[in-house]
C-alpha cells in the first residue's frame, strides 16, 4: 500500500510538472517559427523549420540589447545594495543589544501591512525631487533595503553561535572585521536566496520601471515587452522570442544558485 502512494504521488508530481512545462517549451519553439506558423489549430510544439530572423529583429532593429542592459544594470545594482545594507540591518537586530530593540523591530514588520502601491507616490515624489527619475537609481534606490530582508537575514543570524563571535572579538577583530569575515561567509545560504529574491523581482518588475522611466531608451526588457505586444500584436513568434530573452536569463540564475537557495529557505526558520 505504501508503495502504491509513493508511485501515485510520483506520478502526480510528473503530470504537474509536465503540464507546467508545455507552456514554456511552447514559447520557446514558437520563438524559432516562421512567422504565423504558431497560430496553427492545433497547435505545433516543435517547429518544422528553425527560424532565427525573430531574434535578427529583436537585436538589430528594435534596440532589445538596449533594454537588456538596462534591466542587467539595474537587477545587479539593487542586489548588491540590498544584500549589503540588509544583511548589516538584520545582523544587527540579531546579535546587538540597544534599547527599544525589539520594539523596533515590531514597528518594522508592521509597515509590511502597507500595499506597495500606497507608498508609489511619495517614493516617486521624493525621488522627482531628488533629481533620479528617469536614471538607473530611480529603480535601485527603493529596493536597497526592505523590511523582509532585514527580517530574513535576522532569523538566519540567530543560528550562529554567539562564542564565535566573542571569540573573534577576543582575537582583536574589529565589529566591521567580524561582520565581513565571520558573519558574512557563514550567511552564504541565506544571502544567495535573499539575492535571488531580490533579482528575480527587480529583473521582473513592471509597474515601476513604467512610471519612473519616461525615455524609451532606459525601459526594462518587461516594459519593452509590453510595447512590442501593442506594436506588434499579430506576430506570436517574435513576442515569444522577446519573453524567451526577457525569461531565461533569470532562469539560468535560478538554477545556478538553487542549492544555496533550498538550503538557505530550510535554515531561515531558525527561531531566536
Amino acid at each position: 500500500m505504501a508503495k502504491v502512494k509513493k508511485y501515485l504521488v510520483l506520478a502526480l508530481v510528473i503530470f504537474v510538472a509536465v503540464i507546467t512545462f508545455i507552456p514554456f517549451l511552447w514559447m520557446v519553439s514558437a520563438s524559432f517559427m516562421p512567422t504565423g506558423a504558431s497560430n496553427t489549430y492545433p497547435p505545433k510544439l516543435f517547429p518544422e523549420k528553425f527560424d532565427f530572423s525573430h531574434y535578427q529583429i529583436l537585436f538589430s532593429r528594435l534596440n532589445l540589447s538596449r533594454y537588456l542592459l538596462n534591466s542587467i544594470i539595474i537587477s545587479l545594482g539593487a542586489t548588491f545594495f540590498s544584500l549589503f545594507l540588509n544583511s548589516m540591518g538584520g545582523y544587527a537586530f540579531a546579535k546587538f543589544r540597544f534599547a527599544k530593540k525589539e520594539s523596533l523591530f515590531k514597528f518594522l514588520l508592521s509597515s509590511m501591512i502597507i500595499p506597495g502601491q500606497v507608498t508609489m507616490l511619495p517614493v516617486f515624489l521624493l525621488l522627482k525631487n531628488m533629481g533620479l527619475i528617469n536614471t538607473y537609481w530611480a529603480i535601485i534606490v527603493p529596493g536597497m533595503a526592505s523590511i523582509f530582508g532585514i527580517f530574513l537575514i535576522r532569523q538566519y543570524a540567530f543560528s550562529i553561535p554567539d562564542s564565535m563571535i566573542e571569540a573573534a572579538k577576543m582575537d582583536g577583530a574589529t565589529e566591521l572585521q567580524i561582520y565581513l569575515k565571520v558573519i558574512l561567509p557563514l550567511c552564504k545560504p541565506i544571502l544567495v536566496t535573499l539575492g535571488l529574491f531580490t533579482f528575480m523581482g527587480t529583473w521582473n518588475d513592471f509597474l515601476w520601471p513604467l512610471i519612473v522611466m519616461t525615455d524609451s531608451n532606459m525601459y526594462t526588457l518587461p516594459v519593452a515587452l509590453a510595447n512590442l505586444s501593442s506594436e506588434h500584436v499579430q506576430d506570436t513568434e517574435m513576442l515569444m522570442a522577446g519573453s524567451v530573452i526577457t525569461i531565461v536569463p533569470v532562469l539560468i540564475v535560478f538554477l545556478a544558485l538553487q542549492k544555496y537557495y533550498i538550503k538557505g529557505i530550510m535554515m531561515g526558520s531558525v527561531k531566536e
